[in-house]
């Protein structure tokens, strides 16, 4: 039994994960096509960044994972109309949601932007985010959303199919706009946009088709019920995501009394988290369809048994990357920066929070696990626990230990927050 759902958390993760990794090589492109325009567009391509990871988090992995959730329960459940159903609901809240990137973004990016990052940075940014908010919001939650109720079926591979080339096709096309046709920074967005117009109709086209299992219903009236189906676990994951965004801003202001070179030693240590987010994605995409599968059919203890199956591959993934970073953290800062200084600093830091990157993997793939059981009460902990214990415990172990006891301190939250969340995979919360 336990090779037959590690067979299947496999099979259904792997395409996720493809994605996911081109996803991160494409942004990794990004960031230097965006150097190659020079110091300001760097600067406002910088100040932009944590709003368009943010909508990236909450289109495919947040919201994404209530759309799974949702999906999967009822087609656990045999309620095949009521998925049907939920599939106008989840782009109706993925229309309000680009609303909201898009408004504030495109239409006064400079008020906006200049409040994070200054005036000089946030008029250099102003027409990439017209571009990539403006442009780009809807078609990028449209894109995810609809893949999202691909993966609540299990569609998985599916999905990922026109994902893999809107992510294979950005860079070059992000370069073309960029540099050929003069756009600049603003060229980047652009791509950013037409890309996921493409992708957003060709989503929309498999899921009309009945690539889902089923065909939508788009003639039903709007109901509160199958809003609060998503919303319950979607609008919560998206305060989490919230929260763990909020917890490196928090960090990256106590560490900017220190000068730049720490803070952009920090931020190369940070990015460590972030290219170990798409081996957690895709096992946890695969735990939130399958989970939610099992709770829709009632059987609880297969749901918890498929959780810690995931649970413990993502640990000993990430927690295998992690000691190899940690015993070679020079190697790695030195793939980010040539300046010797910011290397060191981030090799030190690499040094304390690498071990704890094994309960990263453990609580990403409990926390996607938590969605599709709808279980979303000690995940909110779980990240509560995290922010307290890096930005609190951080700045007092700060005084003693120095950087070293503020790089302590984001480990041990690290490791709050995927202990707290396993520990609620028990009988005794999710039945």
């Amino acid at each position: 039994m336990m090779r037959s759902r590690l067979r299947a958390i496999l099979t259904l993760a792997a395409p996720t994960a493809l994605v996911s990794i081109l996803q991160v090589a494409a942004q990794l492109f990004e960031t230097w096509l965006a150097a190659r325009q020079g110091t300001a567009a760097l600067a406002g391509w910088a100040v932009v960044l944590p709003f368009a990871l943010l909508m990236q988090m909450m289109s495919a992995g947040a919201m994404g994972g209530g759309v799974v959730s949702a999906i999967a329960r009822a087609l656990g459940a045999g309620r095949r109309e009521e998925a049907s159903a939920l599939v106008l609901h989840a782009a109706l809240i993925a229309l309000a949601a680009a609303a909201i990137f898009a408004l504030p973004l495109a239409l006064a990016p400079r008020a906006v932007l200049g409040w994070v990052g200054g005036a000089e940075a946030a008029a250099a940014a102003a027409p990439y985010a017209a571009w990539l908010f403006g442009a780009g919001a809807l078609p990028a939650w449209f894109a995810n959303t609809l893949a999202s109720v691909l993966r609540g079926a299990g569609r998985h591979a599916l999905a990922a199919r026109v994902l893999v080339l809107a992510w294979a096709g950005y860079p070059p096309l992000a370069w073309a706009l960029a540099e050929p046709a003069g756009m600049g920074l603003a060229g980047i967005g652009a791509a950013f946009a037409a890309v996921f117009w493409v992708a957003a109709a060709a989503m929309g086209l498999v899921v009309l088709r009945g690539g889902a299992g089923f065909r939508p219903v788009l003639r039903v009236a709007p109901s509160r019920v199958m809003f609060r189906r998503i919303l319950s676990v979607g609008l919560v994951a998206c305060v989490l995501a919230a929260i763990a965004n909020m917890t490196t801003i928090m960090v990256t202001a106590q560490l900017a009394a220190q000068g730049p070179a720490v803070v952009a030693a920090y931020g190369i240590s940070a990015r460590l988290e972030f290219i170990m987010i798409p081996l957690a994605f895709g096992i946890g995409s695969a735990l939130t369809a399958l989970v939610g599968r099992a709770v829709g059919g009632g059987d609880w203890a297969e749901a918890r048994r498929l959780a810690w199956t995931g649970g413990g591959l993502a640990f000993l993934l990430a927690g295998a990357v992690g000691l190899v970073v940690t015993a070679f953290p020079l190697p790695f800062a030195r793939a980010f920066t040539a300046d010797a200084e910011v290397a060191a600093i981030a090799a030190r830091a690499l040094r304390v929070i690498g071990p704890a990157y094994g309960c990263f993997g453990l609580g990403m793939a409990m926390y996607f696990a938590c969605q599709g059981a709808g279980r979303m009460g000690w995940p909110v902990a779980a990240a509560l626990s995290r922010f307290a214990v890096a930005v609190g415990g951080g700045a007092l172990l700060a005084g003693p230990y120095g950087l070293e006891g503020q790089f302590l301190g984001v480990a041990l939250g690290i490791t709050a927050y995927g202990l707290v969340t396993a520990a609620s995979v028990r009988p005794a919360v999710w039945r």
